[in-house]
């Protein structure tokens, strides 16, 4: 392969993805090949242009070389990202039921208010229930005194009214009447 046969890659070309372990070591390569190449640039800028001539086995084992010197610590690199990625996604579970304990916690709190508040109404409806018993029962007794009262009035003025009219046939039957002659 020549080196300058091999077209720049631009910029766009470095900043893709790759998709596996493999693209990634090529790009690696392809980055330390163009950066050889930029050196190389600068070396026949001063020196007379030669054309070089790689043979492909040598490019073919350096590749292979260079992959099994990065694809051990890539790969290892990658478990250990797909393991902190699943331990990240227990994390986040965890700390969603986490998140979902305190609020029914809190949903307890405020139920537990409500219980406690509707205790203390529950207790002063009691007291009014009470109190309205109470009263019922001294408007019952002060209806019954009233009645009582009433009637022994009424008794009373039935009384006294029959005494004056006792008092009145009393005093007709004083006057004095005038004899008939016969």
């Amino acid at each position: 392969m020549e080196v300058e046969g091999m077209e720049d890659e631009g910029p766009s070309s470095q900043s893709e993805l790759p998709q596996s372990e493999g693209d990634f070591c090529v790009k690696i390569l392809n980055t330390d090949v163009q950066s050889e190449r930029q050196a190389s640039l600068l070396l026949e800028s001063s020196a007379p242009v030669e054309n070089v001539f790689v043979d492909k086995k040598a490019v073919d084992k350096l590749t292979e070389g260079l992959l099994s010197h990065y694809l051990p610590d890539l790969q290892s690199s990658k478990r250990a990202l797909q393991e902190l990625t699943q331990n990240q996604l227990i994390l986040l579970d965890t700390l969603d039921q986490e998140v979902t304990k305190f609020r029914e916690c809190n949903a307890l709190l405020d139920l537990n208010s409500l219980f406690t508040e509707a205790k203390v109404y529950h207790n002063k409806l009691v007291n009014i229930r009470k109190e309205m018993i109470m009263l019922h029962e001294k408007t019952t007794k002060l209806k019954k005194r009233s009645l009582k009262l009433q009637q022994q009035k009424q008794k009373e003025a039935l009384e006294k009214e029959q005494q004056r009219e006792k008092e009145l046939e009393r005093e007709r039957q004083l006057i004095a009447k005038p004899a008939k002659r016969t």
